[in-house]
């Protein structure tokens, strides 16, 4: 049997993590976007071997568990420990590992989610052992349950999936330009001093954008977010300074990556292409995905 599920990608705007011993109860304040690509899960499950077998494979390659912890611990915790058979959790990732835009949590979740679906259980507990995987392994706080939530999502209460409580911002005609320039350690980042700063700045945000809920607003915080902490700075806060010139709200830094973001507008698009040509940067630009993940069983050919 084959099964797949999508995840949208994630980006933080902005946050203020909350630890927690329970990772139930661990998860962040915040709020991000949701995108139309990311991760792409494919479950193939299928008895009639002598033994148990796990296996997890990132863009076509089998990685092994240390590279894959938190997918091999859903998958461990979901297939039945009476089953004789093999799993195999084909993960391909529409942006690089790393960047910010919520891969870990997107294997986890679409894994979690494949798996459910083939053994039994439902949405909810499918995501909490997910987020679970995530805090356990400092894969990440906040992405599992903003990518449940869809759209341009704020987390109002921390915690993980039936704790925390997630709310949307409508958002018109909005585009999402991602310049994805190189990687940056969530744990190295939560490790480190400038978590004092991260909470401070982003509870002030999210207090002022509870205040004036609009996507505008959001991006202006979330800016503002990223300089008073430091990490948005040199050549990436240049950049940023360059996109500013032909849009119309504030671009902002990928949390946590070494990268950009921006709510476009169509008008807009070919200004900001000639620009990013001129630099030789990568960029890309998606919608905004709206919903629940996806997950259905798949047949050679397309699903049905």
């Amino acid at each position: 049997m084959l099964v797949r599920a999508f995840v949208p990608a994630h980006i933080t705007a902005f946050f203020v993590p909350r630890f927690n011993d329970d990772p139930l109860r661990a998860g962040s304040l915040g709020a991000g976007i949701n995108l139309d690509k990311g991760t792409n899960i494919f479950a193939s499950i299928e008895t009639g071997t002598l033994e148990r077998h796990i296996h997890v494979a990132f863009n076509g390659e089998p990685v092994k568990r240390e590279e894959a912890v938190i997918s091999y611990s859903v998958a461990e915790r979901l297939v039945p420990e009476g089953f004789i058979g093999e799993v195999e959790i084909w993960q391909y990732f529409d942006f690089p590992n790393g960047y910010g835009f919520g891969n870990s949590a997107g294997g986890a979740l679409g894994t979690a989610l494949a798996l459910s679906y083939r053994f039994g259980g439902t949405w909810l507990r499918a995501a909490q052992t997910a987020h679970e995987a995530e805090v356990r392994h400092r894969g990440g706080l906040g992405d599992v349950i903003a990518q449940l939530a869809g759209g341009i999502e704020v987390r109002v209460k921390a915690g993980g999936p039936g704790i925390g409580v997630v709310d949307n911002l409508f958002f018109g005609d909005y585009k999402v330009l991602v310049v994805p320039l190189g990687k940056l350690s969530t744990r190295e980042v939560l490790d480190g001093d400038v978590v004092k700063a991260i909470e401070a700045e982003g509870s002030k945000a999210l207090e002022k954008l509870l205040a004036e809920p609009t996507p505008e607003r959001m991006m202006a915080l979330a800016r503002d977010f990223a300089e008073k902490t430091g990490l948005l700075n040199g050549e990436v806060l240049e950049l940023a300074r360059e996109l500013d010139k032909v849009i119309s709200t504030p671009s902002s830094m990928i949390m946590l990556g070494k990268g950009l973001f921006a709510l476009v507008r169509g008008e807009e698009v070919e200004s900001i292409k000639a620009i990013l040509a001129d630099l030789e940067v990568p960029y890309d630009i998606v919608e905004i995905y709206e919903g629940k993940p996806r997950v259905e069983r798949w047949f050679e050919g397309g699903s049905k």
